[in-house]
């Protein structure tokens, strides 16, 4: 089955040919050198490139007779009117000030991922080439050893998702990688409805029950499965309503009449499986931290693995066989082993989504230290790892994962 699987990794930014990457105009402008140093301090003050931080300020070029030619970047330009006559008021002062004559010129909008990338960058104007310090297994490809774990537990993760009326929810798997074991798993908790005793039950694994509340017609939330050439094999003309990360704003169009469901803003598998790692660790270690209510801790671990065994487990794992695939620990079982200290949150651990996440779920995925992220299928519309944005490519974050997208099969 996995023979026809791949796995893909998406880069920090989009790819395009060396030679036709985006620009952007910016207005710049020749100066002495002898100003050099003072002009650079006051525009990094008044004007500071943001966004652009890997566009050098200053283009030094040899001319005629070996002199050298130095010019500065003032700002960038406007995207509407006359670009030079837009330039803001602190910049035309400094302008004035030093009789320097604006020219519009073209900047590389992204940093170069490549050398190739950057030497092309360099021939409109200098950039900063750095290449990736950190080096996550898998980037330059995987192990058959490697695939074939990634592949089982990316199934795991779609079959968690499935719902007995072909309508799924998003699933996440936090993996330990070293020890090829399951931390957590989740699946949405955004929607609840009333049973026959009047008692409110998280739809943890699907929204069966709730196609004719507000979830069944979110707008923007409803994707054909045709749209999908790897989608689930069910019928054509189901709609993925359930899954909270295609439609994050879902919730705040339920409808007044509340008698039926409700509709929680956070709860998306993502965040769900977080926090069942965390009270997983609190029992664990339930030294290194303040005193908890165990019953709370008790209600929430059983909504992971039952008896999750330890992030760094020293002693052999109980496994057990998914589907005559790999053997995985993927119950979670064997807690025996030895711990000295308390993980830092999950600090190299892998995360198995069926869903590409959103902005909120991505980003809380960084704050959890997430070392690699697979996801099998794309969210057009609020996607934050490669389909809407790129969040994997901010390089103001203290703290960056690899994102693989994983192209399954049609057969499971």
């Amino acid at each position: 089955m996995e023979e026809t699987w791949q796995i893909v990794h998406i880069p920090d930014n989009p790819p395009f040919p060396p030679d036709q990457q985006p620009t952007v105009d910016a207005i710049a402008s020749l100066i002495d050198p002898l100003f050099a140093n003072t002009l650079v301090r006051r525009l990094n003050q008044i004007a500071p490139l943001e966004n652009l931080r890997h566009i050098k300020r200053v283009h030094k070029k040899f001319v005629q007779g070996g002199k050298t030619q130095l010019s500065v970047i003032l700002c960038l330009a406007s995207q509407n009117g006359n670009q030079l006559d837009s330039i803001q008021n602190d910049v035309q002062e400094l302008m004035n000030s030093y009789q320097l004559s604006p020219f519009v010129t073209k900047v590389c909008k992204y940093a170069a991922s490549s050398k190739e990338e950057w030497e092309e960058q360099c021939k409109l104007w200098p950039t900063s080439y750095h290449p990736p310090t950190y080096n996550i297994e898998g980037i330059t490809g995987f192990s058959q050893e490697d695939s074939q774990s990634v592949f089982s537990f990316m199934k795991y993760a779609v079959q968690l998702a499935k719902s007995g009326d072909n309508l799924e929810v998003n699933a996440a798997v936090i993996v330990d990688p070293s020890v090829k074991q399951v931390i957590a798993k989740a699946c949405d908790q955004t929607c609840s409805c009333y049973n026959p005793k009047n008692e409110i039950t998280p739809e943890t694994s699907c929204i069966e029950k709730l196609e004719t509340s507000v979830c069944h017609g979110i707008s923007g939330g409803a994707l054909s499965r045709k749209e999908h050439s790897n989608g689930f094999p069910a019928k054509s003309e189901q709609l993925y309503t359930g899954v909270s990360c295609l439609c994050p704003w879902g919730w705040a169009e339920q409808e007044s009449d509340m008698s039926l469901s409700y509709c929680h803003p956070l709860r998306h598998a993502s965040i769900v499986a977080i926090e069942s790692s965390a009270a997983r660790d609190r029992l664990l270690f339930p030294s290194s931290g303040k005193t908890q209510d165990k019953s709370f801790e008790m209600d929430h671990m059983q909504s992971c693995s039952a008896a999750c065994p330890a992030k760094r487990q020293k002693t052999n794992p109980t496994n057990i066989q998914v589907n005559g695939e790999e053997n995985l620990d993927l119950n979670g079982e064997g807690c025996s082993g030895s711990l000295s200290a308390r993980p830092y949150l999950c600090t190299g651990f892998d995360m198995y989504l069926v869903w590409e996440p959103c902005i909120m779920c991505a980003m809380a995925l960084v704050h959890q230290r997430i070392r690699r992220i697979f996801y099998a299928y794309p969210n057009p519309k609020a996607g934050a790892l490669g389909s809407v944005h790129r969040l994997q490519g901010q390089r103001s974050l203290n703290h960056h994962y690899a994102v693989f997208r994983v192209l399954v099969g049609t057969d499971i």
